[in-house]
């Protein structure tokens, strides 16, 4: 389990990671924005990103989840949204490595053999992951999977389809989920990591996204994998991604938190500069109720984020903390962000400003990691069983 920090701690992490936000990301912003308004890719260039990686590693910035035995800080789930909160301020794309939710998913499920041919080299940063869930059809359903795996002597078989499936240009290696026993029951799925560039592991397509990101199709014809390449116990792949599921929700709920920080920044900003009809916004009621609506739903969405943290280092069930953190946060951020793009006026509907990314991102979070309303059905679902009678 990953060690408790000191308060003092946690600030000291908090202000190095403000600052690193500040400092080295803040500046690449215009040329980020700048990029993506005239077509090209919402990306750091090679030359932008290792400055930045030779940077964290200089700073310690670098491994702040990984046990120490692996060469990281190890530091609770706690610390981590405090740095996912910075994080979101920006729209620069960047994440300290390694990418937490696939490390936190490897650590619960990888044997010693994958240990040191992946989770090292990936806690260390030399190689790189993506995982496939979803597929065309099954929608937020991860037990509806038809992608099959089928015992081959030796090795297990994968044909199906993947979809909507991230950082497959940069990943060295993919978790596959596979259903390989019959039926719908999420039981009966298991995890392989399927190495790039592997025979029957076929980039389908890019699909360009709102926001600026980029997914991709993935189709698996007879795609051979070792068994020494399943993740974890066959046919019990579920709960290690429900795991993998439930940390991308916190830090969705933290990156939402710091989104919604940056636009209140902005919005308060703009409504002290400007007037219309000879009166400050600021002084316009509707402009200080949003204000004050933004600043109060922060900070009720940072104590959820501060609460499901700690249900999560304690060893707690966090499935219902996640899913109403999923649900309050993006639909948070996406208010306070239109209405600070509502108070700079046309400006606001500008790609000169990070706003419109902002939104479009928020946006994009509604449905990845399941969509808002899968987890009402799944929040309502647990409170008719407890208040049952």
């Amino acid at each position: 389990m990953a060690q408790a920090l000191a308060t003092d701690e946690l600030r000291m992490l908090h202000d190095l990671v403000a600052r690193f936000v500040e400092r080295e990301l803040m500046p690449l912003e215009p040329a980020v924005l700048k990029r993506e308004a005239a077509g090209g890719k919402y990306a750091l260039s090679e030359a932008e990103e290792a400055a930045l990686h030779a940077r964290c590693r200089e700073l310690g910035l670098w491994g702040l989840d990984v046990p120490e035995e692996l060469g990281g800080a190890n530091m609770p789930s706690a610390a981590l949204m405090l740095v996912e909160e910075e994080l979101g301020r920006t729209v620069v794309p960047f994440a300290f490595p390694p990418d937490s939710p696939n490390l936190h998913m490897m650590l619960a499920a990888a044997n010693e053999d994958q240990r040191t041919r992946y989770l090292l080299p990936y806690a260390e940063g030399r190689m790189r992951s993506a995982i496939a869930i979803s597929e065309p059809g099954a929608g937020g359903d991860p037990a509806g999977m038809q992608t099959r795996a089928t015992r081959d002597g030796e090795d297990w078989i994968i044909n199906g389809r993947k979809i909507w499936v991230s950082r497959i240009p940069d990943a060295d290696f993919t978790i596959v989920m596979a259903r390989t026993s019959p039926g719908r029951q999420a039981d009966g799925v298991s995890a392989f990591i399927v190495d790039k560039g592997s025979k029957g592991f076929i980039v389908e397509r890019e699909i360009a996204m709102i926001g600026g990101r980029r997914t991709y199709e993935l189709v698996f014809e007879d795609c051979r994998v070792p068994a020494r390449n399943v993740l974890g116990q066959l046919d019990k792949g579920y709960a290690p991604m429900q795991l993998r599921l439930n940390v991308r929700r916190l830090q969705m709920g933290a990156r939402c938190v710091g989104i919604a920080r940056r636009a209140l920044e902005m919005m308060c900003v703009q409504a002290k500069q400007r007037s219309t009809f000879g009166v400050k916004l600021a002084d316009r009621q509707a402009i200080q109720w949003w204000i004050a609506d933004a600043a109060t739903r922060i900070h009720a969405c940072r104590l959820m984020v501060r609460e499901g943290a700690a249900t999560m280092d304690s060893g707690g069930d966090v499935r219902n903390e996640a899913s109403m953190l999923k649900v309050f946060a993006t639909e948070m951020a996406g208010e306070v962000v239109d209405h600070a793009m509502q108070t700079f006026g046309a400006m606001g509907m500008t790609k000169e400003l990070p706003l419109q990314l902002m939104a479009q991102q928020v946006r994009v979070m509604r449905i990845y990691e399941g969509p808002t309303e899968v987890h009402r059905m799944a929040i309502a679902r647990r409170a008719l069983r407890e208040f049952a009678g």
